[in-house]
């Protein structure tokens, strides 16, 4: 574990930050979660709803974390390259793009079964923390670096919070439909890096066999 976070020591600089923090912010996808948070709690009073967001946001980072740590070994037990996990990655992330950019939306109303504990299930697994967050999160970990991706989940993190604590001025700021206009273009984004992963883990098993 240290040699790994010495390694990524000289990576860090703005423009390998930024490439770790827009696939993050795509995948996230926090105006997109926005109106789906604001169905799950609007029946809560205000207290509640902040109370369950602070829980939702440290459920997903420590989430995150155990992902980053143990992926590696995970994938060392299975015999999986990190350009396996590319391709598979990149094409689970195409198909919750593909998803998301054609649902109408009908499913953001739902309820949970139980709506006094939303914070874990389903706020901060799988509404913050996703598959496709961890998909992310382990390819930006191998190529970036622990401590760089970490920088950028926790400020993504701290969006998400935000976003969530003051939904209610959020939501009015934005306009009923503002939050949905911007989750279909972060979901377009989002198809274009899974698209960028498949390539990329392609030309690399084709490296490797060369």
């Amino acid at each position: 574990m240290f040699l790994f976070i010495e390694g990524a020591m000289p990576a860090l600089s703005f423009d390998n930050f930024l490439l770790t923090f827009i696939p993050l912010f795509v995948a996230i996808d926090a105006p997109g979660a926005l109106p789906i948070f604001i169905s799950l709690t609007q029946s809560f009073p205000d207290n509640k709803r902040r109370r369950l967001t602070t829980q939702a946001v440290l459920t997903a980072f420590g989430i995150a974390i155990m992902i980053m740590i143990g992926g590696q070994q995970i994938f060392g037990f299975l015999g999986i390259s990190i350009s396996d996990f590319r391709i598979a990655g990149g094409l689970i992330l195409l198909l919750i793009a593909i998803r998301d950019l054609v649902q109408s939306g009908a499913d953001e109303s739902k309820q949970p079964a139980d709506p006094e504990n939303v914070s874990i299930v389903p706020l901060g697994i799988p509404l913050i923390a996703g598959p496709a967050v961890l998909t992310t999160l382990l390819i930006l970990n191998d190529t970036y670096g622990f401590l760089m991706t970490t920088l950028s989940l926790v400020l993504n993190l701290v969006i998400v919070f935000l976003l969530f604590y003051f939904s209610e001025y959020v939501r009015r700021l934005m306009g009923p439909n503002g939050a949905k206009a911007v989750a279909k273009v972060a979901s377009l984004f989002m198809a274009a890096i899974a698209v960028m992963m498949i390539r990329v883990g392609i030309l690399d098993v084709i490296a490797q066999i060369k």
